[in-house]
């Protein structure tokens, strides 16, 4: 895969979009679409059916040498050989972590990139050695329904601040990109805009080709 640093379009498999469609197939359109980071979550299935749904999809990601990363579930990344695994503050810092090089196994690459939804947890993630950040919900988002929407202006901050990789996300559609991109963001996460669409390739080639 690209170097993170040159990855732009981070999109996802959602099981909740799934409504019957195996994961491989979602993985394949957002391939095709030009992503360059697929996450799985599945916040409602048990670790064994994601891990089923991490072994499906790897291959997919591999062939087309595109960054898999399991939302969640840091074992489950590191036995299925998926090349990151994306945390929460709550599964981080709550869970009494404090460095992200003590999670990885010896002599692996395992990428760990955490949330952050304001600029004190950012710093935080920064300090703990996370390898990207997640900067949002930049919109309220329907994919997290109870969280509070940080606003264009953390993208802002986070533009002027932070110094590793990080992705906007939250309620971003093609609609809302070039305010984005303006407040200046080079990296984005997309979750409904792309797998509601009735061709989810196509959706996600017109917002990767609008990058930088």
């Amino acid at each position: 895969m690209k170097p993170l640093a040159d990855c732009r379009l981070y999109a996802f498999i959602d099981s909740a979009f799934f409504h019957g469609r195996p994961p491989e197939v979602f993985a394949q359109q957002l391939c095709d679409g030009g992503a360059d980071l697929i996450q799985l979550r599945a916040k409602k299935s048990s670790p064994d059916e994601i891990r089923r749904m991490a072994e499906a999809v790897l291959p997919v990601t591999q062939r087309n040498q595109v960054g898999l990363v399991i939302n969640d579930h840091l074992e489950i990344a590191r036995e299925t050989g998926a090349e990151f695994c994306h945390l929460g503050q709550e599964d981080f810092f709550d869970a009494g972590h404090t460095q992200v090089s003590a999670l990885r196994p010896p002599d692996s690459r395992l990428g760990i990139g955490l949330s952050s939804h304001a600029p004190d947890q950012a710093q935080r993630a920064m300090a703990a050695g996370a390898d990207y950040l997640g900067i949002g919900p930049v919109y309220a988002t329907g994919t997290k329904p109870k969280a509070k929407p940080a606003t264009l202006e953390y993208v802002r901050w986070a533009a002027a601040n932070v110094t590793i990789p990080w992705f906007a996300i939250g309620g971003i559609n093609l609609r809302r990109l070039d305010e984005v991109l303006a407040a200046g963001a080079r990296r984005v996460c997309v979750v409904s805009a792309i797998l509601n669409a009735t061709d989810v390739t196509r959706a996600c080639s017109e917002i990767r080709h609008r990058l930088p």
